[in-house]
């Protein structure tokens, strides 16, 4: 088993009564993807201040590359990049100049903006002021700004939240590019379709406990169920069928639906991580 980027063990932390963090622990290897999911409230970005150092657990221990989150908290910060739903940019500077601001408090003296502001789809907004970006813009350069010190492990909280399409796709194949490159990924988000796309496991938080953790495969195989959508025509109009593909006499009702039915598409269906997070909790994600 390779090293461990990542390991939490029995974390805790609450606001006076409220437990927003209750007994979770997992690991996420060096180079890995974790998707940390569930609703507004969870306690994702609790957790992600906890292992960042912003939040001094109320119990529990967490080790950061070896590195333990409480008693090495400046060993810790210099090997991490992190970025948070919500911006917290010097709004009057321009975004080169945020970025060069923050590369200077690390001690970071080489590195090339514009190629980092490629990176995250914002080339040529160099010099703009950061007041004059779109929600979507500046959620781009809190990325950019946690790339900066080329950090070991990536905390993103939310990274899309806000951005079009185009951008969070572009955005995703970025932190992909990063766990490839050896980069451990610490992802927070209430979307699961792109926590499916990019996470090698996903952790589903439910009222401050973590109530599954897998790959999203075995999720799929352990909650799920298969089943085959097809089109066909009936009196010259289209009809849906959904048929299971895991019960009993599926492939003798499959086959009678070619036989007798004017088939125009079929697809394999499976379950969705939203569908499983759903029957696991017995609540949505917003």
């Amino acid at each position: 088993m390779g090293k461990q980027g990542i390991i939490a063990e029995n974390l805790v932390y609450s606001y006076g009564d409220l437990i927003a963090v209750n007994d979770i622990s997992f690991e996420v290897p060096e180079g890995g993807v974790l998707g940390f999911l569930g609703p507004n409230g969870a306690g994702k970005t609790t957790t992600v201040k906890m292992l960042t150092g912003q939040l001094k657990p109320k119990s529990g221990t967490a080790t950061l590359l070896g590195m333990d989150i409480v008693k090495q908290p400046r060993q810790v910060k210099q090997n991490i990049g992190v970025s948070f739903e919500i911006p917290n940019m010097y709004e009057q500077m321009s975004a080169e100049e945020n970025l060069k601001l923050f590369a200077n408090l690390y001690g970071v003296k080489n590195f090339d903006v514009r190629e980092l502001m490629e990176r995250v789809g914002l080339a040529g907004r160099e010099s703009d002021m950061v007041e004059g970006y779109s929600k979507g813009m500046k959620q781009r350069l809190m990325v950019a700004r946690s790339l900066v010190s080329k950090p070991k492990i990536l905390f993103l909280d939310e990274p899309t939240e806000g951005l079009d399409p185009v951008s969070s796709e572009s955005l995703l194949n970025l932190i992909m590019e990063e766990s490839k490159s050896g980069t451990t990924i610490f992802l927070t988000t209430h979307d699961m379709i792109e926590a499916d796309k990019i996470s090698d496991r996903v952790a589903f938080l439910n009222e401050g406990k973590i109530v599954a953790l897998d790959t999203p495969h075995e999720l799929k195989q352990q909650f799920g169920k298969r089943a085959l959508k097809a089109e066909i025509k009936v009196n010259g109009k289209l009809e849906t069928r959904h048929l299971p593909m895991d019960e009993g006499g599926s492939s003798a009702a499959i086959k009678e639906l070619f036989e007798k039915e004017e088939v125009i598409t079929v697809h394999s269906e499976e379950a969705t991580l939203e569908d499983i997070f759903i029957k696991i909790t017995g609540r949505g994600l917003l």
